[in-house]
């Protein structure tokens, strides 16, 4: 009784027909393009043919036919984005099967399986493959960046390079995958961590000088928060880094690089030559973090030069989509299959009951 009053209760909102999406009017003063969550649920992202098939299976009486689906993924990954599935199919699918958040799969391995009417859920198809197929492509990439830095601290920058209304879940999809941290505040606080970051270049090129703003820092932020200080704006960055720690003597943490293109990014023997100096100066305790462009290839030569950290962005935020399929495999009890797939249920004892 309950299940059935939730049903009505999203279906009431649910795009029915044909008619009802021409009838749909997108508001002139709408703020941004991006999905709101009633519109999610509404199945106003979904593409067209899903609510033909809705309204064609209400035609022909077949709204109650019970189905089997499940999901494959196109290539091996990370699984993630399964929090944002059962918010979608709560109320809608009887029955969910899934990996573990953060599990490996393989290539064409099963990932899902959903039982229920698929008038209910069949709608959901597009935003539900979205979802995992965005977030599993993010801790994907995310786990290959942990693995390149091994026991480094690894934070994920890649905020900047997505849209605003998925930054967090592309930064919470890099520290399921692995990531120590991310600098997205939404991103951080949906893992119940605090967000990492320190300056950007914008605030010393205002005060004018690297040290105004090592200063600065120092005295305004919390003790618990590591001084870590970008020395790469205006001098080279040896001899920043070297005033940097002589100005703030032991409460200076580390330093940033982030070296830009034009100047040759951040490079191994510029990681040697400031860890050397650093180490000459007496200052064994000042670690080095690098950012700006970084991949697992230029992780792995950072690491070995003596860099402590890393900040990476693009080479997660762009990730490509793995690409998730869903295929019926039982209609109303029976095995059935389109061409080219096996009919019934695909044998996986690693999926886990969601409910």
């Amino acid at each position: 009784m309950q299940a059935d009053r939730k049903r009505q209760d999203r279906d009431s909102t649910l795009m029915n027909s044909t008619s009802e999406v021409e009838e749909l009017q997108v508001s002139d003063e709408r703020f941004f393009n991006s999905a709101e969550h009633a519109e999610i649920l509404a199945g106003q992202t979904t593409d067209i043919y899903f609510v033909k098939t809705r309204e064609m299976l209400q035609h022909l009486d077949l709204q109650d036919a019970e189905v089997a689906a499940e999901i494959f993924a196109g290539d091996a990954g990370v699984f993630c984005g399964i929090d944002e599935v059962k918010s979608l199919l709560a109320g809608r699918a009887e029955h969910l099967w899934a990996l573990p958040e953060g599990a490996g799969f393989d290539k064409k391995e099963v990932v899902l399986r959903i039982r229920g009417r698929y008038i209910d859920f069949g709608i959901m198809e597009t935003p539900l493959l979205g979802m995992l197929a965005s977030a599993s492509s993010w801790a994907t990439r995310a786990s290959e960046v942990r693995q390149a830095a091994g026991d480094k601290i690894a934070i994920c920058f890649g905020a900047r390079h997505v849209h605003p209304a998925v930054a967090p879940v592309m930064e919470r999809a890099a520290v399921i995958g692995g990531m120590d941290g991310c600098s997205c505040i939404l991103g951080a606080k949906l893992m119940g961590k605090f967000p990492t970051g320190t300056v950007p270049h914008a605030a010393i090129i205002i005060a004018g000088d690297t040290l105004k703003i090592a200063g600065a820092y120092h005295e305004i932020m919390p003790d618990g928060d590591p001084r870590i200080v970008l020395v790469d704006t205006f001098k080279d960055e040896a001899e920043e880094t070297l005033r940097v720690a002589d100005f703030l003597g032991d409460a200076l943490d580390a330093v940033r690089l982030d070296t830009p293109r034009e100047r040759g990014r951040v490079t191994p023997d510029l990681v040697r030559e400031i860890r050397a100096r650093l180490d000459q100066a007496g200052r064994q305790d000042v670690q080095i973090f690098c950012s700006g462009g970084l991949d697992p290839d230029t992780i792995c030569q950072l690491k070995e030069a003596g860099s402590d950290g890393f900040g990476v962005g693009s080479y997660i935020s762009a990730a490509p989509p793995i690409n998730m399929t869903m295929d019926l495999k039982q209609v109303n009890g029976k095995p059935i299959a389109k061409r080219g797939r096996i009919p019934g249920l695909t044998e996986s004892c690693r999926l886990q009951r969601v409910w």
